[in-house]
């Protein structure tokens, strides 16, 4: 099973990451100049660092830098590596202290370098600029194969839903967990289990299981089935990836935190594939971390979508928190060092929250439960429904909230409540 992710990167050189499962990616970049890529021990910018630009110096030469700083350790040309019409493909890897990246389908590197005192690698950063934007398909080490034992195999997951094309008789086994190991925190789907009859998830490896239904033939040996499992809010859901029927599904009350997938089977399998899905709909848009969000307390912080302003004329950015087993947008003041949401007639701070970064601002005007075409689901209820991001003109402010379409309202966060409008504005693709 392969980990692929699309990434989109915009001319400003900042980071995305993504956790790492082995000593290697490989990724296909679009892109005119400057594809930078960054290995570090966690999901940030800082040292110990490993830096490979490729296609610097207006596409002229590539560089793999350490710690930020100059000069490099490294420098080679490479003119005309990158395209900023076509996807070109290379790899990265790291072993024992040598970093080396290469061509799509050379085994020899392009450049390489020695690190005397290296460090552990567990994260992967991509991003573009210099005047470049970039697209990315990045897939995390090689395909998966599972052998007949039953022991999963670990990768990690960045966002809520895993798309699976398994080909196998039976037993096709997907976990996901807290940590890249097997331990008494783990959800589990069987999949065309007990001889390809039926299908179960299973809760901490305890019985009885916490769904059970009849499967009979989901799986076959010849030819490759698609799934899709979800998870949001402690729901969690298993799909046929064809049709997007809903082959059995749980609500867990007190979801724990999910960072790493594990597939194994109970027999031999040819070859399968697996990728993260669930990208968000417009190109180069993304959440950021709580602890990166804080960073949007800076005037100008790049990207973060500026929803309003508050009596005071201070920026109100687009933000959203979980509450209550929900995911629910709201605004960030930036001066409080914290973001409101709106929920149960009151107003709530979070000081852990996403910033939403480098969406459009596109607002349209509607009323009640009329949703224009193009809204964003940022959010859902506790109840499932998808909540979206909308905004209210009161008391002087501009205040960014949610839209609930079931109660025909925008439901925004002021002076210690929550208040609701059959007015309002919704943000659109």
């Amino acid at each position: 099973m392969a980990n692929i992710l699309d990434v989109s990167t915009e001319d400003n050189l900042q980071y995305q990451f993504f956790p790492l499962s082995n000593g290697s990616v490989t990724f296909q970049v679009k892109a005119a100049n400057d594809a930078h890529i960054a290995l570090t021990q966690g999901p940030q910018e800082s040292d110990p660092m490993y830096e490979i630009f490729i296609g610097g110096w207006s596409n002229a030469k590539s560089v793999i830098r350490k710690n930020r700083t100059k000069p490099d350790v490294v420098e080679i040309e490479t003119p005309g590596i990158l395209s900023g019409s076509e996807f070109r493909g290379f790899w990265v890897r790291w072993d024992s202290g040598i970093i080396s990246a290469g061509r799509e389908g050379e085994a020899i590197p392009f450049i390489s370098w020695t690190d005397p005192e290296p460090f552990p690698v567990a994260f992967v950063g991509v991003c573009t600029g210099w005047g470049a934007t970039g697209t990315w398909k990045i897939e995390d080490g090689a395909p998966f194969e599972t052998e007949d034992k039953l022991e999963y195999k670990f990768g990690p997951v960045v966002a809520g839903s895993l798309e699976i094309d398994f080909r196998g008789p039976s037993n096709c086994h997907v976990c996901l967990s807290n940590v890249p190991a097997e331990n008494d925190t783990m959800y589990e789907f069987i999949i065309g289990g007990w001889e390809n009859t039926k299908s179960a998830i299973r809760y901490c490896r305890q019985k009885p299981d916490k769904a059970e239904v009849p499967t009979r033939d989901i799986l076959n040996a010849d030819e490759f089935r698609k799934l899709l499992i979800e998870w949001k809010c402690g729901r969690f859901l298993v799909r046929d990836g064809s049709s997007g029927a809903v082959i059995m599904e749980w609500t867990d009350a007190t979801p724990f935190p999910v960072t790493h997938f594990g597939v194994r089977t109970g027999c031999p399998v040819s070859t399968s594939s697996l990728r993260h899905a669930g990208r968000l709909p417009w190109s180069g848009q993304r959440w950021w971390s709580p602890s990166l969000g804080r960073r949007s307390r800076r005037p100008g912080a790049p990207g973060a979508v500026v929803g309003g302003q508050d009596c005071s004329g201070e920026p109100l950015y687009v933000a959203r928190a979980p509450h209550e087993g929900a995911i629910i947008p709201g605004k960030l003041v930036g001066s409080h060092g914290c973001a409101y949401i709106p929920w149960g007639g009151a107003e709530h701070g979070k000081s852990e929250y996403q910033v939403l970064v480098g969406g459009p601002n596109n607002w349209v005007p509607t009323s009640g439960s009329s949703i224009p075409p193009g809204a964003f689901p940022a959010g859902e209820s506790e109840d499932g429904e998808p909540l979206f991001i909308g905004r209210v003109s009161h008391e002087g402010s501009m205040t960014t909230g949610k839209v609930q379409q079931s109660h025909g309202v925008c439901y925004i966060s002021f002076a210690g409540q929550e208040l609701g409008f059959p007015e309002y504005e919704v943000l659109t693709a």
